[in-house]
């Protein structure tokens, strides 16, 4: 049987949940309260999803209906949000650099996460707001100094889809860049809808798509990386403490309005991304206007209508 972690409700105050799928597809929602409080990295570490698949197995998880609810980031606030730069050769091309011999790395804030269809705010004076389809790994154990890739890939817990958007004319006017101001936008990470365990994700065969108002903009697979899951994992270890619940993303393929083969994304705008087995993600965005709130426009995307985490 599949399951497919989900955190479910209004901002601020999502349940943690269990989707799971049978041989006949017939999914079910079941509430993970017994188990713990949130989905985050006290219950990673803590053999959460062992545990949940126990408790599935001996029936004493209660079924919910999830009908109605609004789809939350699958992690609760991570404790770092790790990003990975140029991370697939055909990007780095459009991106106009070299692809790199080490991974790219710069952080992101924590408070940029927000659900996979939450409103999207465009900030204020941004002109070139761009989206990126990437592969999110949920560390699931403290990891440094590891050892290499098998042991690397034992920390991690598991996978979600991500889009990190970007404001380009931010990350690199002038001469050194600024990659911290043009990636600590509110709500630019849309996280989920579901984290799925790294046993059941094959991470190095993955289709990833996004359409902008339903024309096809990226469509690549992670076999085209340039630095694995495990790699990037081993990598980070070697300069910070990666921790549970940490969530790192890594990297996007080539179809970004960067490129200029595209405009950059506009009011109105409908963005959706897609990985192969971990969900489809849809944001709607809007101009924020100055001294406004980005959390005050959180969607009302459900576990069970347009754009849900049931699809």
């Amino acid at each position: 049987m599949s399951m497919k972690f989900a955190r479910l409700g209004t901002a601020g105050n999502e349940q943690p949940v269990v989707l799971t799928q049978d041989p006949n597809g017939t999914e079910k929602y079941f509430s993970l309260a017994a188990l713990t409080r949130d989905i985050n990295g006290a219950f990673l570490a803590s053999d959460g999803i062992a545990r949940t698949r126990e408790a599935l197995a001996s029936g004493t998880l209660p079924e919910i209906s999830a009908e109605g609810l609004r789809v939350g980031a699958p992690v609760a606030r991570p404790g770092n949000l790790i990003a990975i730069g140029l991370n697939y050769t055909a990007h780095a091309a459009e991106s106009g650099t070299e692809p790199p011999a080490t991974p790219v790395v710069f952080l992101k804030p924590a408070n940029t996460v927000s659900g996979p269809f939450d409103a999207a705010p465009i900030p204020p004076s941004a002109e070139k707001y761009d989206w990126e389809v990437e592969l999110g790994i949920v560390i699931g154990r403290e990891a440094s100094y590891l050892s290499g890739t098998d042991e690397a890939a034992e920390c991690i817990a598991g996978y979600v889809a991500a889009n990190d958007l970007s404001e380009r004319d931010y990350q690199l006017t002038g001469p050194a860049g600024q990659w911290t101001k043009g990636k600590s936008l509110p709500s630019s990470t849309p996280l989920g809808p579901w984290l799925v365990p790294a046993s059941e994700v094959n991470a190095g065969n993955l289709g990833l798509r996004t359409w902008v108002n339903g024309e096809v903009r990226q469509s690549s697979n992670t076999s085209d990386m340039i630095f694995d899951p495990a790699t990037v994992v081993h990598h980070l270890s070697q300069y910070m403490v990666l921790e549970a619940g940490d969530v790192i993303i890594t990297g996007t393929p080539e179809g970004v309005a960067l490129s200029g083969r595209f405009p950059y994304i506009q009011p109105g705008d409908v963005v959706e991304v897609e990985i192969d087995g971990l969900g489809s993600q849809r944001q709607e965005f809007y101009r924020a206007s100055a001294g406004s709130l980005a959390s005050s426009a959180a969607g009302t995307g459900s576990a069970s209508g347009t754009g849900s985490a049931a699809e």
